[in-house]
């Protein structure tokens, strides 16, 4: 059986090992579980840039031990130039996956850990900043070990990454692929990282740092302006919740994808499925991710512009009821529906008072817009790229629009006592990967390293593909596949403990302080305890 790590003090897990011991560094120093998100969030922006970055979005869910449920939206938008105009005049009719065009949205992370850090400072006295942004800090000036899930990225996306400004000379030195064991230094970004240790977070957006941001955009064509990071805060915004049996679940608020991870968990609690991974079990999570996805991609983007309410639909008991008698439980619901791509990293922490933290950051795409600012070594997210240049399409360009997002960050609290925290990277893989190890888990008893190991499918695409079949893991039982395919589900086989699967993980906390955690045998992480 898969060993569940315990613990009773603090518990810290990310997708990067390194990242996770300096979360719980930071905890064994004295700090929060906010701070030690950050610790961990910075540490992941360096030794896992594929996925992450500064230059990127972020969104947190924060449980308090005293049952309140908050969230950060630090997700940045559309700089006032980018329009559709823009990118015509460009002779242009979409918008670029890669490059300085493709860098057109505020990176929002770092006003999301300003917020984090002032809500710790609230209930602690707090570690100076230096402190939780020093191994960060180290690393990226003296170096850290290329894992082989970032070797294999630039090795797939290198054709496309190899001429954008700044790429080559950071992840390709020499115009030489990266091999595993190899040591990436980004110098650059921990002078950065200090400047914004000694003047602030909001040095970001307000100061030396914002500046030289916006002097690099401006000089390498991106749209983005220091008025539009001047414009920019993170916000704190109410969580999303929805009720099943034995527990409350809690997502991110639109313009995540947060809906829908919760509506498919919501409608499968009405679904009979007698054990974990048998055909009823498959089935009716693909099919509650089809009903939900419906109604994600009609009703969910920027909140500003969504003609609905996201948590009306989760209260409307007689609406769930609806959607859950529209599952055949016998017959595959036709598809595909239009899907979105991401990727991303998720983390995270529990500390010895029961504060919880779920945090998820992105670039969007691997590496994102692939753009290296020269000035601070920052990698830009590429998130504006899902617009569409119909300003009055769904999730239609707009200045000062936010995108759509696949992150959402997820948390429970059981009628026991228990708090969970959990998590993915994988864009349209998201919601599917949650409800796989929430079910697992909560309704049928799998312990949680299990629950997280266990083999995963997805529905739609990911990692920039176009395939949008139902891609499952080849450890499922055959039977059940046979199965399925004979329910008219167009069924395709990947490599066991595919990254395509994501990057997730796992924490909870029983009311007798107990502590366990699980990471992803799928990335390069570990859980971290004490």
């Amino acid at each position: 059986m898969l060993n569940t790590p315990r613990s009773c003090r603090g518990m810290v897990t990310s997708p990067h090992h390194l990242a996770s011991q300096a979360g719980l560094d930071v905890l064994k120093a004295g700090g929060t579980a906010l701070e030690a998100a950050v610790a961990t969030a910075a540490a992941l922006a360096v030794v896992y840039p594929h996925m992450t970055g500064i230059g990127g979005d972020a969104f947190w869910l924060t449980m308090w031990p005293d049952g309140r449920v908050e969230t950060i939206d630090a997700c940045g938008a559309a700089a006032q130039r980018a329009d559709a105009g823009f990118y015509q005049s460009a002779g242009l009719d979409a918008i670029p996956w890669r490059g300085p065009l493709a860098a057109n949205t505020v990176a929002g992370t770092v006003s999301g850990w300003d917020m984090a850090l002032a809500w710790s400072h609230e209930v602690a006295p707090g570690l100076p900043l230096g402190r939780v942004l020093r191994d960060a800090i180290y690393y990226a000036e003296q170096g850290v070990p290329v894992t082989a899930s970032a070797a294999d990225i630039t090795r797939e996306k290198a054709g496309e990454l190899k001429d954008v400004p700044g790429f080559r000379d950071l992840f390709m030195p020499g115009g030489r692929l990266p091999q595993v064991g190899d040591i990436l230094h980004n110098p650059r970004l921990a002078g950065t990282l200090r400047q914004l240790a000694d003047e602030g977070l909001s040095s970001f957006y307000h100061g030396t740092v914002a500046r030289e941001l916006a002097a690099d955009l401006r000089d390498l064509g991106s749209p983005l302006a220091l008025a539009d990071l001047q414009a920019h805060k993170a916000s704190h915004q109410p969580a999303l919740h929805a009720r099943i049996h034995g527990a409350d679940l809690f997502n991110m608020a639109p313009p995540t994808q947060g809906v829908a991870s919760l509506l498919i968990l919501a409608l499968f609690d009405r679904l009979k499925a007698a054990k974990a991974d048998d055909f009823d079990y498959l089935h009716g999570l693909v099919e509650a991710t089809k009903q939900a996805f419906r109604y994600r991609d009609t009703h969910v983007g920027d909140p500003a512009y969504m003609t609905v309410q996201a948590q009306d639909i989760l209260d409307d008991r007689k609406a769930l009821d609806r959607m859950a008698h529209a599952i055949d439980p016998a017959h595959a619901a036709p598809w595909p529906w239009p899907s979105q791509a991401g990727d991303t990293v998720w983390l995270g922490v529990i500390d010895s008072d029961g504060l919880a933290v779920s945090m998820i950051q992105s670039l969007y795409f691997e590496y994102g817009s692939g753009i290296v600012l020269p000035r601070t070594g920052v990698v830009w997210q590429n998130r504006g790229t899902s617009f569409g240049l119909d300003p009055e399409g769904w999730n239609g360009l707009r200045p000062g629009r936010k995108p759509f997002h696949t992150l959402n960050p997820a948390g429970a609290r059981f009628d026991d006592g228990r708090t969970m925290v959990y998590g993915t990277m994988g864009g349209e893989g998201q919601p599917q990967t949650q409800a796989a190890i929430f079910s697992r888990y909560a309704r049928y008893g799998v312990p949680l390293q299990a629950a997280v190991t266990a083999p995963r499918w997805l529905l739609g695409r990911t990692w920039g593909e176009t395939s949008v079949s139902l891609k499952y893991e080849d450890r499922f039982d055959p039977a059940v596949i046979a199965r399925m395919q004979a329910a008219g589900h167009q069924m395709e086989r990947v490599e066991p403990f595919s990254s395509r699967m994501g990057h997730a993980g796992a924490l909870v906390r029983h009311a007798s302080g107990l502590l366990e955690g699980a990471t992803d045998p799928r990335s390069d992480g570990c859980v971290a305890a004490w």
